[in-house]
This record gives structure tokens, C-alpha cells and sequence, in this order.
């Protein structure tokens, strides 16, 4: 045992004298700077942008399988969802022009310039898709740009996931692997619940019932397997404002998902009843969902460690240097 250590050890005991460093920062301010998003805006746009493209492949599906109610949910939906994404997503912008700069290129590396160029022409084609099936004017033409919206539905559900974790903040990044497949689950589960708060016929919501279904137990199973995978940063998931809203989540979801299981097995006013409670349940479940991945991220790029303490486990585990250079 070296002098210094026989110092701290206190000589012949094993009790430390001096105290084991913590992390700090400099005048502990955080270590990256957080992002400027704003809240409501950027979860209001992740959930949006999640169940507009479910619903739109759920329209295109009632499309093919002739339920002319299911298609128009799903077309009236997704173009609902896609437009108030965009009001949302210009709001946090500030002025409108610097979404439209978005579109000046494309960068297939940067998935905020990706992401723009799967909003702006989903929107487009939800959208006039929209039009023809409320006037009924050029139906050919809703089927084709019905079909587009259908094709960029599961881009458009999980895009956001992969513009957070490729951010620095630690939360988001150390979930990389996850979030996507979250999102996507999310989006199915909201996305259905459209379908059951729409009060449809059990042959019309029979598809939008097993989506719901599907996703909300896919989503109880991928938040899990986050949490278990991401070592530290799942304090962010576990605590503060974000553990309170996300267990509620997955509250909501697990109770949602059970009354769209109820909403299969009962006739009539009762079954609809129960289809509607968890539709609604299914998506303030969603929203909160992205609400809660929201506010983890931000918590942990405001606290310093986040950053500091994976930092140094790797490092001690590699036997590598320590953040001042010197060797662990």
C-alpha cells in the first residue's frame, strides 16, 4: 500500500479520512448545454407526428379491405395530425421562414433535414387525400396520395426518436437503441385508440382494435427493456417529473390496452363505450409517454451527472485515464 493511501486510510484502519471525490463542474453549471425546446410545442409535435402516421396507414388499409368508415377516420386523422405537428413544430421555431430554410437542401446525415423532407410532403398528401374524401371530388387521386401518406406513416412514427438520440443530452443518446422501437409502439397504440374513440362498427375497428392492442403492450415491453438497458441514465426515466408522468403512462397504457381488449369482447353500447375509454386513454397515455422521454432528456443534460458519472464507470472499467489525464 503506497504513503498516500496509508494517509487517507487513516494508517492501520481501513476508514477513510478523506472523503471520496464527487463529480463537479465548473460553478456546477451543466456539462452540455440543454435544448431550447419548448414544452408544450416539441412533445405536442412528437405525439402528433406519431399518430398521424398510424392513422394514415390505417386508412390506406381500410382503403383495401373495403372499410369505407375505417378510411375515412384514418384519412381525416392523419391530416388533422400532420397539420397541428407543423403549427406546433413552427411555433418552437419562432417564424415560419426557418422551417421553410429546412427545406432549401437535403442531408441525409442530419436526421432534422430527413425528418423535415418526411413531414412536409406527408403532410401534403394526408392533406389533400383529406380534401377528396370530405368533398369526393378526384377519388383517383386520393388513392394515390393516400398510398403516399400510407408509405411514409413509419418513417414519419419513429423519425423523432432518432432525432433525439442523436443528441449529446444522456438520456436520449444512451437509449438509441430503444427509442425508436418506443416511439413506433406509442404511435400504433394512439393511433388505434383513433379508431376506437371513433365509435365504429366491430367489422370497421376490428383492425385499429389489434394495433391498439399490439402497440400498447409492445410499448409496455420496450419502456422495460429501456430502463434495464441504459445503466444510469434511467434515473432520468425513474425520477423527478418524468418517472411521475411516465409511470402514469404506462398506467394509462396497460389500462387502455385492456379496455380495447373489453371493447372486442363486448356488443353493443357497452362495447363502444369501452372502445372509447381506452382509445382515450391510449392516447393521453401516448402523449404523456412523449412528454415524460422529453422532460428525462432535459433533466439530464441539466444535471451534470449524467454526463460525469457513465464517464468515469467506463473509464474505471477499462482502466483507462480519468478525466484530469491521469491514469485510473
Amino acid at each position: 500500500m503506497s504513503a498516500r493511501e496509508k494517509r487517507r486510510r487513516g494508517g492501520r484502519g481501513e476508514r477513510l479520512m478523506v472523503p471520496e471525490a464527487e463529480f463537479r463542474s465548473y460553478y456546477d453549471r451543466p456539462i452540455i448545454k440543454p435544448p431550447v425546446w419548448k414544452v408544450p410545442d416539441v412533445p405536442g409535435y412528437l405525439y402528433l407526428g406519431g399518430m398521424a402516421g398510424v392513422t394514415a396507414m390505417l386508412g390506406e388499409l381500410g382503403s383495401v379491405s373495403g372499410r369505407p368508415a375505417l378510411r375515412r377516420v384514418g384519412r381525416l386523422a392523419s391530416a388533422g395530425g400532420a397539420v397541428a405537428s407543423v403549427v406546433f413544430l413552427i411555433h418552437d421555431l419562432g417564424r415560419s421562414e426557418r422551417f421553410l430554410n429546412m427545406m432549401r437542401v437535403i442531408k441525409p446525415t442530419s436526421p432534422l433535414s430527413v425528418g423535415s423532407w418526411i413531414l412536409a410532403p406527408f403532410g401534403a398528401l394526408a392533406g389533400a387525400t383529406a380534401a377528396s374524401e370530405v368533398t369526393g371530388l378526384l377519388p383517383g387521386v386520393a388513392r394515390f396520395t393516400g398510398a403516399g401518406a400510407g408509405l411514409l406513416g413509419p418513417a414519419l412514427t419513429t423519425y423523432t426518436a432518432v432525432l433525439l438520440s442523436d443528441t449529446a443530452v444522456p438520456a436520449w443518446h444512451d437509449a438509441h437503441r430503444e427509442l425508436p422501437y418506443l416511439f413506433a409502439a406509442s404511435a400504433l397504440a394512439s393511433g388505434g385508440g383513433v379508431g376506437l374513440l371513433a365509435g365504429l362498427p366491430d367489422r370497421e375497428v376490428r383492425p385499429a382494435r389489434r394495433v391498439a392492442v399490439a402497440g400498447a403492450v409492445a410499448e409496455l415491453a420496450v419502456s422495460e427493456m429501456l430502463e434495464r438497458r441504459i445503466g444510469y441514465s434511467a434515473r432520468a426515466y425513474r425520477t423527478g417529473r418524468a418517472g411521475t408522468v411516465l409511470r402514469a403512462a404506462r398506467a394509462g397504457t396497460a389500462l387502455g390496452g385492456l379496455a380495447a381488449t373489453a371493447s372486442g369482447l363486448l356488443r353493443g353500447r357497452r362495447g363502444r363505450i369501452a372502445g372509447a375509454l381506452g382509445g382515450l386513454l391510449l392516447n393521453a397515455s401516448a402523449a404523456a409517454t412523449r412528454y415524460g422521454v422529453f422532460e428525462a432528456g432535459m433533466a439530464s443534460a441539466r444535471d451534470p451527472a449524467y454526463t460525469v458519472v457513465p464517464q468515469r464507470t467506463r473509464l474505471a472499467e477499462s482502466g483507462g485515464t480519468s478525466v484530469s489525464g491521469c491514469r485510473a
